[in-house]
């Protein structure tokens, strides 16, 4: 049997839990795509944690808000002579995305202290559960050194801020996802099947990795504006690789702030990512999987294939808003899928699944 990590008669509740914080992890990370598609994360340009939950009420603060915007690189070098109309639209993404950060704490703290007071989560689960607001406030101070960098010369954030602020958004998400699976687990009776071989589930690690980095060289894709170039595909401008590739000096800048570079890695990972994920799902048919086992990678493999094709559709239209949140949004539900199929893999090498 399993073991225990909640109390059975509150394991639905925790579970559901769990996965309205992934539905508010996944809602901030699409907010913050947005955010960035939009040119709005430089709108704001202090940071209060804890008073900052107000927004401007009336003109006289508006007119403040935008008198501090005005002294920066972003207003005096792009956005000269804006509306203050204007200026509330931007700044109305970076605020909710800031919001919605603070609502996701107060939706981890009240629940958890419940379950805590009626004894419903074991020990260990618990300081397990810790780990999510722990990650949270780091996720929240590396947010706000994310905008500093386009508060100083150059009006736009840093690449490699960026990059990194997406990555640990996704780090959480994944974590609290695979918290809620286990929840959902302990739930069910066991059964045995035969162990999967060693080198599928050492593949499907690697698969779980190559996801995550293709989601990071995205972040560097947007961080770069690299969407907006090469807007063909196959080829990039009549090229399967761009001759500029390495124009940057020294050479290892070229991987992070190269346009041509940042933008060839992406598709690289990508379709790397599609046939290695394709291969593992062909091997479910060969070896003694369960029915849970195959259909997990068959559902991967699905949302793969679209996500592939919903990139291709971004780049060659020139990244539109509507499909640049889209494709983000495509990216964490691939990393979730693949999560599942390697959580379903540890179980029956484990042989602890349940029966068809």
């Amino acid at each position: 049997m399993p073991k225990e990590i909640v109390v059975e008669k509150y394991d639905r509740a925790i579970f559901i839990w769990l996965v309205l914080l992934c539905l508010l992890i996944f809602s901030m990370i699409l907010l913050g795509g947005a955010t960035r598609l939009t040119h709005s994360g430089l709108s704001m340009v202090e940071w209060h944690p804890v008073l900052g939950i107000l927004p401007p009420i009336n003109e006289s603060d508006w007119l403040e808000e935008f008198t501090k915007y005005q002294q920066f690189p972003e207003y005096q070098k792009i956005n000269f002579g804006i509306s203050l109309q204007e200026f509330k639209r931007i700044y109305l993404f970076e605020y909710s995305h800031r919001v919605l950060g603070r609502f996701l704490a107060v939706a981890f703290v009240l629940p958890f202290a419940y379950f805590l007071i009626r004894r419903a989560i074991f020990r260990k689960f618990a300081c397990k559960l810790l780990v999510i607001p722990i990650l949270g406030i780091f996720q929240g101070v590396l947010g706000w050194y994310m905008v500093k960098s386009g508060l100083v010369d150059r009006p736009d954030v840093s690449p490699h801020r960026l990059a990194a602020h997406l990555g640990l958004a996704v780090i959480i998400y994944g974590y609290t996802f695979l918290l809620a699976v286990s929840v959902y687990r302990s739930r069910k009776h066991v059964n045995s099947f035969v162990p999967p071989p060693k080198i599928i589930v050492v593949f499907t690690s690697g698969a779980v990795v190559m996801v995550f980095l293709t989601i990071l060289a995205g972040a560097f894709v947007a961080g770069n504006d690299a969407g907006l170039a090469f807007n063909t595909f196959p080829l990039m401008d009549g090229q399967l690789i761009p001759s500029n590739i390495f124009s940057l000096q020294p050479w290892w800048h070229n991987i992070f702030e190269n346009v041509a570079l940042v933008q060839l890695i992406h598709r690289l990972l990508a379709l790397v990512t599609c046939i290695l994920v394709i291969g593992l799902w062909l091997s479910t048919l060969k070896f003694s999987f369960s029915s849970r086992v195959r259909f997990s990678f068959f559902f991967c493999v699905v949302l793969l294939l679209l996500q592939f094709l919903l990139g291709i559709m971004t780049l060659t239209l020139f990244v539109p808003i509507s499909l640049g949140i889209a494709h983000q949004a495509g990216a964490i539900l691939v990393f979730s899928s693949m999560l599942w199929c390697w959580r379903e893999l540890i179980i029956q090498s484990k042989r602890k699944i349940l029966g068809d």
